[in-house]
């Protein structure tokens, strides 16, 4: 088992410059992560940390292809010179692997010079838009309160000009989530054609913890409650059916939804390649700028922090007993109503850091977004057997389209005799 022998890979979210940010989305849980550092002038991630950390998690992979990923805060405000060093050092490094980069951004920052570095060393971006632009803005604002959808598309429109790839990252919060078609077509409109769709839910504390943080972790003692802008479980459910029965029958093949592929994989049988659906987890850790590493880009708190890898080895924090255990607390820990659950092969309770309710019994532990995935998973039962069919008899899931149009033509022609 995984827990007993090193991870023959792992995952790293970097994040080159903390905290920082330009913007001041109202439903960010990581600006303020600035309160567990001193205040500094310059949070870009030192020189020696950066060359360190490279040439380590090259090192600590066996995979052909190294992955990295870098974050923020906003990883655009260290400036494309900073980027060219960080590529300069994964070629001294390479070691004969390729590398591959993806790179998080709001998008503000982008102009021709980023967008024609992103595309020469063919970064996969990340783009974070949140739908048309009452939507967006509702929470995404800069420091001074402004919209910045605008700037957003100004941004995107560089990203289209040099060809870049990219991905569109749309938080679902109470506000959008009320509007899946209007966010779907939006996303399509403007050319995403790979998007994913990532829930937000965060309690807030009544009182800050000792290091100053309010948005605490579930097992966190202090009273809070869910935040105002955390998406609703029941709605977030709506969110992801609507949006399925839309793509099911217009999409498939042409436009990819992270979730809906990911689920894909567990009506085949395979392990769920994103970490919230996987049984266990651990395998995808956080470094913050000094070289802190932490369990999960969603648990950096104190209690979670791995070490440093300026003075201990980095595959040695990855394949810790500290991480290996954070890993199988994710099953060890998962509700008897989870565990006897039909779709718990997809599902395997999420993500720990939304398992703060109970049980209808009253175990604790129960996952916040239990009800949404519940809904999601047994709404899409019939085309993923469908698709997962069709891909094991080597044709493609996109067959499902004329396969749905087929079973619903009978019903419609009824129903209009009977008009």
């Amino acid at each position: 088992m995984r827990s007993t022998r090193e991870m023959r890979a792992f995952h790293i979210i970097a994040k080159p410059v903390g905290p920082i940010c330009n913007l001041d989305c109202r439903y960010c849980f990581y600006l303020e992560k600035e309160n567990l550092y001193a205040k500094k002038p310059d949070w870009a991630m030192p020189e020696p940390v950066l060359e360190s950390y490279i040439s380590q998690f090259i090192a600590a992979q066996q995979a052909p292809v190294i992955s990295f990923a870098w974050q923020g805060g906003e990883p655009t405000l260290l400036g494309v010179e900073y980027f060219q060093k960080i590529v300069a050092l994964q070629n001294k490094y390479a070691n004969g692997k390729r590398i591959e980069n993806a790179f998080q951004t709001n998008g503000v920052l982008l102009d021709d010079r980023w967008g024609e570095f992103l595309a020469s060393n063919r970064f996969l971006v990340g783009i974070s838009i949140d739908g048309p632009a009452a939507l967006h803005d509702f929470y995404r604002v800069d420091k001074g309160g402004a919209p910045t959808f605008s700037r957003v598309m100004r941004g995107l429109r560089f990203l289209k000009k040099h060809d870049v790839e990219f991905n569109a990252l749309t938080t679902i919060n109470r506000q959008n989530s009320r509007h899946p078609l209007q966010v779907y077509h939006f996303l399509k409109n403007i050319g995403c054609q790979f998007m994913q769709f990532i829930p937000i839910v965060e309690r807030v504390a009544q009182t800050p913890s000792a290091e100053g943080l309010v948005l605490i972790s579930p097992r966190a003692p202090q009273q809070a409650q869910v935040s105002d802008w955390s998406v609703e479980a029941r709605q977030y459910g709506v969110f992801l059916c609507e949006i399925f029965d839309e793509w099911v029958r217009n999409d498939v093949g042409s436009y990819y939804i992270q979730l809906f592929d990911v689920a894909l994989e567990s009506w085949l049988g395979f392990e769920p390649s994103l970490c919230v659906f996987r049984p266990t987890c651990g395998g995808a850790m956080a470094m913050e700028h000094n070289g802190d590493l932490y369990s999960c880009d969603h648990y950096v708190y104190p209690e979670n922090k791995l070490g440093n890898i300026l003075q201990q080895p980095l595959k040695a924090l990855a394949n810790s007993a500290q991480q290996r255990k954070f890993g199988r607390d994710k099953r060890d820990t998962l509700p008897r109503y989870c565990r006897e659950c039909e779709v718990r092969f997809a599902c395997n309770g999420e993500c720990p850091k939304h398992r703060f309710i109970s049980t209808p019994d009253g175990e604790p532990g129960l996952n916040y977004l239990c009800a949404a995935y519940k809904r999601f998973f047994k709404h899409v039962d019939p085309y993923m057997k469908f698709m997962a069919n069709e891909l094991r008899s080597q044709r493609p899931p996109a067959n499902v389209m004329s396969w749905i149009r087929q079973e619903e033509r009978p019903a419609d022609a009824a129903s209009y005799l009977q008009s």
